[in-house]
């Protein structure tokens, strides 16, 4: 393949994009959305989205179905599965899903995590895992240097092969001589989509037109040597973008050197679920963590969730963060394209933040989930009189 190829000369195979269903529902302004409050306090959070939905709603006219689904490690305890035989033919005709978090003390993670989170995202190929990280005024870093306002990036995370694809086995089990097999995929289909998604969502945001590619082709001579000739190839047909590629260890080190000079990510599955907790830490606390499991082309539902997990530990105190979870539904409403339901509701909670009045403990603070919530509520209200006056 030559150094500088074409679009043509790139694989991209042709994908139906029905969006029949999304644009009869948008013209009708009513969206369904399927909730699945999850485990721990994914049952507290994910209510809490749904009530600000609900704010956000009336003041924009949007009309919403939510139907909740009891799927989990309960329903695992109960059944033996995560979620029923027939749940992704009941969740495929969903707009959109809102998922809680997932995760029991007595299910194991990997049960919990195939038997639903990852059976969904390959599924409905949500091959793009989204994770802004910012530092909102009022919230503190670790990184005593770090100023607000000055951390704002996003890390696009591969999300259905790579490292998770789930291809290996055990042999020999359970003897001493017990073998286990992880095999990591990577297409070139797979890693150009998200390439070209970082690249587009790079032009998108703002100034900075920057795509960071994370690599390890010194030690990973066949998957990340592709991924490192699927970059360079696409980033020729993006020449107003500035672009880097950075071992992950050195990458590690440059979220809590010079966080603030990252932009748009570009990650394997495995280096992209790593390091976009990192980037949680760097700007303050895994609370305030959203993300989109998305579907770019819109054939299949998008799910949308907090990153911080059931957190068994704090779960039915009513001290969780729901700020996550209210951050990832703005997401759904963004990816729904109802830009000005997102953006309100990241204005209340940025101006929330700012305020430092009302915090759950996570952030410094002895505030309840519901305290936090009523404020939201609060500032969405008066948002909406003030904007009408």
């Amino acid at each position: 393949m030559s150094s500088n190829p074409s679009d043509q000369e790139l694989y991209t195979p042709e994908i139906q994009n029905d969006t029949s269903l999304l644009q009869a529902r948008q013209r009708s302004k009513e969206f369904r959305v399927a909730v699945i409050p999850g485990d721990g306090i994914g049952r507290e959070v994910a209510p809490s989205a749904v009530t600000v939905l609900r704010t956000v709603g009336r003041h924009f006219d949007i009309q919403f179905d939510f139907q909740t689904y009891d799927w989990g490690a309960e329903y695992y305890l109960q059944h033996g599965r995560m979620m029923p035989a027939d749940a992704l033919d009941v969740l495929r005709s969903a707009d959109a899903i809102l998922l809680g978090a997932v995760g029991h003390p007595e299910v194991p993670d990997h049960v919990t995590l195939n038997g639903l989170l990852l059976e969904i995202r390959r599924a409905f190929d949500q091959y793009v895992n989204l994770r802004p990280a910012v530092l909102y005024a009022g919230v503190e870093s670790p990184l005593r240097r770090a100023r607000n306002g000055e951390i704002d990036l996003v890390i696009v995370r591969e999300n259905t092969e790579g490292e998770y694809a789930q291809v290996g086995g055990f042999v020999h089990e359970p003897t001493p001589a017990e073998l286990a097999i992880q095999a990591a995929v990577f297409t070139r289909y797979g890693i150009e989509r998200v390439m070209r998604f970082s690249f587009e969502l790079a032009l998108e945001r703002n100034e900075k037109r920057r795509v960071t590619s994370i690599t390890k082709s010194n030690a990973q001579g066949y998957s990340m040597v592709l991924w490192d000739r699927i970059f360079n190839e696409i980033k020729a047909l993006y020449p107003q973008v500035e672009t880097e590629s950075i071992l992950v260890d050195a990458a590690a080190m440059k979220l809590i050197q010079r966080p603030e000079s990252f932009d748009v990510i570009v990650a394997s599955n495995l280096f992209g679920d790593i390091l976009s907790d990192v980037a949680a830490a760097v700007t303050g606390s895994i609370g305030l963590a959203p993300s989109g499991n998305i579907d770019p082309l819109r054939r299949f539902p998008s799910m949308f969730e907090p990153v911080h997990g059931s957190a068994p530990d704090i779960a039915g105190r009513g001290i969780a963060n729901p700020l996550a979870a209210i951050m990832a539904a703005a997401m759904m409403l963004r990816h729904l394209e109802k830009r000005e339901g997102a953006e309100a509701i990241e204005k209340a909670v940025e101006q929330l933040l700012g305020e430092q009045r009302v915090r759950t403990p996570d952030l410094g603070g002895n505030s309840s989930m519901d305290a936090v919530v009523d404020e939201v509520i609060q500032i969405l209200d008066m948002k909406n009189i003030s904007s009408s006056v």
